[in-house]
């Protein structure tokens, strides 16, 4: 079990970091940047090294952290995961620089956002609501996180276009309204919605009110296929030419009985093994080898 959920994980890095191997010239300056945020002090001087190209915006992973970033301080002390992943940690000062640096560089006419929360088979689902809702998709954690606020806004031009595009690729694809379910909330019920891998981060990339550009949610392929998932990608691809900015996040530690592993000062060796891997994975150039790319054993 605990084989197939590492794989699990290392497929859907894989698979939301393939779509930025579209980029093409600009792949080594992305996994250069993967690279280089980790060590967090380096961060300003990637973010600014990023070329400035809104004619052909570039696709981009990103650790979309996970609800702890919201993690109110009145809950009381949540360890060193929270030190590392909290709202004073350096992934959150890392997004509150992404965000802006993203739309100051590529002034984007609308992000298309794939998530690792939001996996269906064969078909892809694509957001189509007018106001996004919230689909707090995480149990157990403090009240104040079932309160928590991002307004943006869904556009109906740009989700049928995705849908479109998928379809140009001879891919199943179909918009999800307001009124379809798509999962289980922490609040008690079931329901629409950006997961907490899309609004946790966002709140803090671009704030908690967000409606200058719609924001297109997209599910990924549950298969665990890399072939399956890198066609999805390449779906979408000609958006990065249309003004859309196209956006995956993840997390290669996702073990909430094991919060040792979301920080480096309190990963053991496996952990950073299991990083380490990860990040060797993504930056291969040949996309062939990435698209062999296996969990073994």
């Amino acid at each position: 079990m605990v084989q197939r959920l590492q794989c699990r994980v290392v497929i859907q890095v894989l698979v939301i970091t393939l779509l930025s191997a579209l980029i093409s010239s600009y792949y080594n300056n992305l996994s250069t940047f993967l690279a280089r945020i980790k060590p967090f002090k380096f961060w300003h001087q990637a973010l600014e090294s990023l070329p400035s190209t809104p004619e052909k915006i570039p696709a981009f992973f990103f650790a979309h952290g996970s609800p702890m970033l919201a993690f109110p301080p009145s809950a009381g002390n949540a360890g060193g995961m929270a030190s590392y992943q909290g709202p004073t940690g350096p992934l959150a000062k890392f997004l509150a620089e992404f965000g802006p640096t993203l739309l100051k560089k590529y002034n984007p006419k609308g992000i298309v956002v794939f998530s690792a929360h939001w996996e269906t088979r064969t078909e892809r689902l694509v957001s189509d609501y007018p106001e996004n809702p919230l689909l707090m998709d995480y149990y157990g954690f403090p009240q104040e996180l079932y309160k928590l606020k991002f307004k943006s806004r869904g556009d109906s031009k740009l989700a049928h276009r995705v849908v479109e595009l998928f379809k140009q690729a001879g891919q199943k694809a179909r918009t999800t309204l307001i009124t379809e379910s798509r999962g289980e909330d922490g609040r008690g019920f079931a329901g629409p919605g950006l997961d907490h891998g899309v609004f946790v981060p966002f709140r803090i990339m671009f704030g908690e009110e967000f409606t200058e550009i719609p924001i297109v949610q997209v599910s990924i392929d549950s298969s665990l296929d890399p072939k399956t998932n890198w066609e999805i990608g390449k779906a979408v691809a000609p958006l990065r030419e249309e003004g859309i900015l196209i956006l995956s996040g993840g997390l290669t530690a996702h073990n909430l009985g094991d919060r040792s592993s979301f920080a480096p000062d309190t990963a053991r060796a496996v952990h950073k093994e299991f990083d380490r891997a990860i990040h060797k994975a993504i930056a291969i150039d040949s996309v062939s080898s990435a698209l062999r790319c296996r969990c073994d054993g």
